[in-house]
């Protein structure tokens, strides 16, 4: 079956590779994949205007870490407390329900207003279109914790911190991880967006930059290269989940 996987992406590559070898459409609008292998290897050993390929990928990856951490780091433990507490939940629900909904560029102008166009801005973005998966897929886990286990636990006088440590935190598992590789994707493609926006470097800018100066070969080897890497990161967290959610689906 994991034949059946390649079937597809080989059928558009051979499909893409016979409208460029009968030139059945202009080379400016769908370049020859022979074309976009060289501007790979151009950009991966020359550069592109002021970085090579893993300059401007590494930028838009270390932007992308920060925000999503902090947005991990912020988020699970408030979707805990909101999921267990009615008060926490009260109190930030509101907020949560009135950003949520928003594209994160309609906000993006005034983080540059706040912010300035630099990296606190694109950070700042990023952590908040991760949030929201996360804080909503926490909340779901706490709610879906059998409440029968949770009872069981009081009778054998487990503390309110030990309650949520082994006992609430394990049980959210599948949905946190859930909420992870939703959030990944959201804030993936608002960093791609950021870039496009208002940035000097970055995998999302190049796209950009190779579309103004009609570098169609450059503009199809950098959204590739989005492709291939927003898929290594969530089959990195898929990894993560089968290793530590080991049960789930048992």
């Amino acid at each position: 079956m994991r034949i059946a996987r390649i079937i597809t992406p080989l059928i558009l590559f051979l499909g893409w590779l016979l409208v460029a070898e009968l030139s059945l459409v202009p080379e400016l609008f769908i370049p020859h994949p022979a074309n976009v292998g060289r501007a790979f290897s151009e950009v991966l050993t020359q550069g592109y205007r002021g970085g090579t390929l893993f300059v401007h990928l590494g930028t838009s990856l270390g932007r992308l870490g920060l925000g999503y951490i902090g947005a991990v780091l912020i988020g699970i433990p408030l979707g805990l407390f909101m999921g267990r507490f009615l008060l926490v939940r009260n109190l930030f629900d509101p907020v949560l329900e009135f950003y949520r909904p928003l594209p994160p560029l309609a906000y993006y102008s005034l983080l540059i207003l706040w912010l300035g166009i630099g990296e606190a801005s694109k950070v700042t973005l990023l952590f908040l279109a991760a949030l929201p998966p996360l804080i909503m897929n926490t909340i779901s886990g706490v709610e879906s914790v059998p409440p029968q286990r949770i009872e069981s636990a009081r009778t054998l006088g487990v503390s309110t911190l030990s309650m949520f440590a082994r006992v609430i935190f394990p049980s959210c598992l599948p949905h946190i991880f859930t909420g992870l590789r939703i959030a990944m994707g959201f804030a993936y493609t608002t960093l791609i967006s950021a870039e496009i926006v208002a940035a000097v470097n970055g995998i999302g800018w190049m796209v950009l930059d190779a579309g103004r100066f009609l570098r169609t070969d450059v503009l199809f080897m950098a959204v590739f290269v989005m492709g291939f890497t927003g898929m290594v990161l969530d089959g990195l967290l898929r990894f993560a989940e089968l290793r530590l959610v080991h049960w789930k689906g048992k």
